[in-house]
């Protein structure tokens, strides 16, 4: 998640500096990753003046400029078709790098002509798509100030790691909030102001699922804009978006972006002139398809939410509309969709998919379903600044989920769970700064809101409340002495099983380590596939399809290992493992072995022929592991009770 410090500072009044506020973010629980700062990536980029352009002797389209730096003054050959006589523009010396075209410049000749540096377009300097000629600068700038400071490039970008369990920090707004709970600052984020419709809705829309997946998408709302005017985006919507990484497309379509990252609620915007009867919100049939937004065509499954309207699927609900139906420079109608979708059907949708968005980001992890209206208001609002048009009246099909959660909460859980010493008014200040709200009875009566997704209980508040005063401010404690001896560290079955390897490996042998999964058809050679499945063994979700079941025996793996040695040219080798074996799926049914294997291939070698490996070599391989792992081996005895599957 990606915003730049300006964009922070929308939605927090704050005059702390970019430090503290980094800070800050750590000492709450956002991670941040990393902190980039345009001003220093273009230090190396100032203000000159052209004095004097002139057409290169040996060259139609170059000219030769010379140019005051806070060098002196630079001859420069440039062949940008606006290089004149008396403009400021973006001066690049010998020996700095142009991110945009990935080169340090060094002093050269061109056509003859030396060239001692560079004046830069836009592109060159990664400030946006304009390579037809190079930036001009402010007449009021200097030469010799920063390059930044007078393009507005001097806006710190802040990447950090969303945890799943934090949808609400998928918004600047979000963010925001937690930094002014922190004492950062105050929370400013402007509350959506209702648009009033001039008309009803003229796009129908429903909700089409049978009873038991109705929470695939609960509730639906659309609204129609008529008379829309869809060009490139104003420059500031154009410079947040490139400043995290997004290209703009269209103001339609970066509206869409805006919400999801300023608000964290996506949102869809529908060419409304391309839509066929009644849109609604379904799952798939077998075998639908359409062509999405990046290009490519998909094949849904009956478990899929679709968006379809009368010609069928037009998008995966939460996740990517349809090029179909996408808005153009053509576009004069928009219906704009302000949808809930099931997390867990959307993440499941994604993954059989493939698809990566924006969208599935936000609603697989949860997005807050009482900012569906505010949120269509919002965006409206948008459209109308920047697009034009007549909004008509909000359409909803279905119900907003309502998710009320009150926690019971006793101020003492904090210093009882953490150890710090946090005042009622403290949890009470925190809590509210946060968004809960709070009845005070005994216990406190704490209502969640509906942005938390994550809280369920009251250890989730003192959770809260101590990351907010700072888990540094957590008290040391040295933790008391359980004996007053020092008691061995292994237990006796993880010390009988170092023996044991040890002296397998004396013996020779080579250790290996594999799956304690196993091909279930090799499982069922010691284990019948009945008893395999009664037993719980075979796996539900297995991470291969040859690793479908726990493994009755250590013999299936370690001969697999052996033969894929052999299948190589290793013919004489000898394998051991100590690990775990599984008679079934009960905590009780485990039990550790030490198990190997001995092939004996003698190899030609100079030092003559080694013995080779016959029975009675296995035998005492075994004798030396019950040895070493304490076993009575003069009093043991040999019978003919062993499985069927050792039998050769």
């Amino acid at each position: 998640m990606k915003f730049t410090l300006s964009w922070l500072k929308e939605h927090l009044e704050t005059d702390a500096s970019l430090d503290e506020i980094v800070d800050a973010m750590v000492r709450v629980g956002l991670e941040v990753e990393s902190v980039e700062n345009p001003e220093e990536r273009l230090s190396a980029f100032t203000i000159g003046e052209v004095l004097n352009a002139e057409k290169h002797p040996d060259a139609d389209k170059l000219k030769v400029c010379k140019v005051a730096t806070k060098d002196g003054e630079k001859q420069i050959v440039c062949g940008a078709p606006n290089a004149r006589t008396g403009i400021k523009i973006a001066y690049a010396p010998v020996g700095a790098y142009v991110p945009g075209i990935d080169v340090t410049l060094s002093k050269a000749k061109i056509r003859g002509v030396e060239s001692c540096g560079m004046m830069c377009s836009a592109r060159e300097m990664e400030l946006g798509d304009d390579h037809d000629g190079i930036l001009e600068a402010p007449a009021e700038a200097k030469v010799g100030d920063p390059i930044a400071s007078w393009l507005g490039a001097n806006d710190p970008v802040i990447d950090f790691e969303v945890t799943p369990n934090r949808p609400d920090t998928n918004g600047v707004n979000g963010v925001a909030r937690d930094l002014a709970a922190a004492g950062v600052g105050k929370l400013a984020t402007p509350e959506p102001v209702p648009i009033i419709g001039g008309y009803a809705c003229p796009q129908k829309i429903d909700l089409r699922f049978p009873p038991d997946a109705a929470n695939a998408c609960p509730v639906f709302a659309g609204r129609y804009v008529k008379g829309v005017k869809n060009e490139p985006s104003p420059d500031w919507l154009q410079d947040k978006l490139r400043a995290i990484g997004l290209r703009p497309i269209n103001v339609l379509v970066d509206i869409t972006n805006y919400m999801s990252y300023d608000r964290a609620r996506p949102l869809h915007v529908y060419d409304a002139d391309k839509l066929k009867g009644v849109i609604h919100a379904r799952l798939a049939e077998k075998g639908e398809s359409f062509l999405a937004l990046d290009g490519k065509e998909y094949e849904a499954d009956e478990t899929m939410c679709v968006i379809a309207d009368d010609s069928g699927a037009i998008g995966f609900g939460g996740i990517m509309g349809g090029e179909d139906t996408g808005c153009t420079e053509e576009t004069k109608n928009v219906f704009i969709e302000c949808a809930y979708f099931d997390p867990l059907r959307t993440a499941r949708t994604g993954r059989k998919t493939g698809i990566t968005s924006d969208a599935r980001y936000r609603f697989e992890r949860g997005v807050d379903p009482a900012f569906i209206v505010p949120g269509m208001e919002m965006a409206t609002q948008l459209v109308l600044d920047m697009c034009g048009g007549e909004p008509s009246e909000i359409e909803i099909a279905g119900k907003i989920p309502a998710p009320k959660k009150t926690v019971l909460f006793d101020t003492s859980e904090v210093n009882r769970l953490t150890g710090m010493d946090v005042p009622p008014e403290g949890c009470e200040r925190i809590l509210t700064a946060l968004g809960f709200g709070i009845r005070k009875s005994a216990p406190w009566q704490v209502d969640v809101p509906t942005w938390r997704p994550d809280i369920e209980g009251k250890a989730d508040l003192v959770e809260e409340i101590a990351r907010i005063v700072g888990f540094d401010h957590l008290p040391t404690a040295t933790l008391p002495l359980m004996k007053p001896v020092e008691t061995p560290k292994l237990t006796t079955g993880q010390n009988r099983a170092r023996l044991a390897r040890r002296a397998l490996a004396a013996r020779g042998m080579l250790e290996a380590v594999t799956w304690s999964f196993a091909d279930e058809k090799h499982a069922s050679l010691f284990m019948s596939a009945n008893e395999l499945h009664d037993k719980g063994l075979v796996l539900a979700n297995p991470i291969a399809s040859d690793l479908g079941a726990m493994r009755p025996s250590l013999l299936p793996n370690l001969l697999s290992a052996m033969q894929r040695n052999v299948d190589r040219g290793r013919s004489d080798l000898a394998l051991f493992e100590v690990a775990a074996q599984y008679a079934g799926d009960a905590p009780n049914e485990q039990s550790s072995m030490a198990t190997g294997a001995r092939r004996s291939n003698q190899q030609r070698h100079w030092q003559g022929a080694s013995d080779p490996a016959d029975p009675y070599t296995v035998k005492a391989d075994a004798l030396a592991a019950l040895e070493a792992a304490g076993a009575p081996v003069a009093n043991l005895k040999t019978t003919a009770t062993a499985p069927d599957y050792y039998h050769p």
